[in-house]
């Protein structure tokens, strides 16, 4: 609870009448940031509670956690350890003098070691694991590699240095599967398509890879580009964490030209107002104990972003534009109530949600 009051009062600084211009300014201050990080300096070393998708091969493959995955076996899931190591290395990053810079540095130094990389390295190339958290887990060890190829630290290069043959089993593990993919998937939940490329293009850009940039274009716009009416009055789903709809379009902006994103995106989501008028309410969250509901945060969260992404795609002089930004602010507002130590089920993920969205990353400029 004690961290609840101040994510609302950085929320509200998005709110209001003027939330088009308001949201734009989305920057957290240091006392938000610093609670950020404490979230994920409280799980990321923190190895039970812990659910994990383990493919059992024999006997030998027994093993607690921190023996499975040294690296990220904290935070109560492979992939949330992962973006919980990328908060700390974004906010460090970005704050490099706050005092949690201190401890994020620390905490990022003890695992990320070349010896627990190659521990993790070996366990994903294990039996029977080719589709260990493919594709969001991956996605986010992506931009993990990508945060820290962005820091100019003799630290973070160590640990850019010692993620590396992660990161490029990551890669080819993507490069290999789409070709194979008929189909996106099209869900509210990890295994989701549109959101994972459209963090993997981010990483991509960052490392210059151009041969993922050229297959995840020609994927995605394969998978995309002849959509119409998109159904998102059935979402969200009672357990999404991520919209369908609002991820595809989150991710062709970042493929098309303004012009030509517009218009697709007036065949794929006809109803945005253009006359600024309240549009797609932010979810209800009824139990934030219960891990599956709590995940209603996190849609809200991540709605926030990608509606600003679309309004940052489109020309400037679009008329959908406010919409996209007043409902952006109201989701913002709902998502960050949620953001909180009280209980564990949210609190050992949400912060990087509000993290990605709050420094605006995967937005133009950033």
């Amino acid at each position: 609870m004690r961290f609840r009051r101040a994510f609302i009062a950085a929320a509200l600084l998005c709110g209001g009448a003027e939330a088009a211009a308001a949201t734009a300014t989305n920057i957290i201050d240091t006392n938000t940031a610093e609670r950020f990080a404490r979230l994920a300096l409280d799980c990321v070393q923190r190895e039970y509670p812990n659910k994990i998708a383990h493919v059992l091969a024999g006997d030998g493959d027994v093993a607690p956690p921190r023996r499975l995955t040294p690296a990220f076996y904290g935070c109560y899931d492979w992939h949330s350890s992962v973006h919980g190591h990328w908060l700390l290395a974004r906010l460090a990053r970005l704050y490099p003098q706050a005092a949690f810079a201190v401890d994020a540095r620390n905490a990022l130094a003890q695992n990320l070691t070349a010896a627990n990389i190659a521990a993790e390295t070996a366990y994903l190339s294990g039996p029977g694991r080719v589709s260990f958290e493919r594709p969001y887990g991956l996605a986010w060890l992506l931009q993990l590699a990508a945060e820290l190829d962005a820091w100019d630290e003799p630290g973070a290069q160590q640990w850019r240095e010692a993620i590396a043959p992660l990161e490029a089993l990551a890669a080819a593990r993507i490069s290999a599967w789409l070709p194979k993919l008929t189909y996106p998937i099209r869900v509210g939940e990890h295994s989701q398509t549109a959101f994972a490329f459209g963090l993997i293009w981010d990483w991509a850009r960052q490392t210059g890879s151009k041969e993922m940039l050229a297959l995840l274009r020609e994927r995605s716009l394969s998978y995309y580009r002849g959509d119409r009416d998109c159904p998102l009055d059935w979402e969200p789903s009672g357990q999404d964490f991520l919209s369908p709809c609002l991820a595809e379009a989150d991710l062709l902006r970042r493929m098309l030209d303004p012009d030509q994103f517009a218009g697709w995106l007036n065949e794929f989501l006809p109803g945005i107002p253009r006359n600024g008028d309240i549009w797609l309410d932010p979810a209800i969250v009824t139990d934030r104990g219960d891990p599956k509901l709590a995940h209603l945060d996190g849609l809200n969260l991540s709605r926030a972003w990608m509606l600003e992404g679309i309004a940052a795609g489109l020309p400037e002089s679009d008329p959908r534009r406010p919409a996209l930004m007043d409902s952006a602010a109201r989701h913002t507002r709902a998502g960050l109530a949620g953001v909180g130590d009280e209980h564990y089920e949210g609190g050992h993920w949400l912060g990087s949600f509000a993290t990605y969205l709050l420094t605006r990353r995967g937005l133009p400029g950033d």
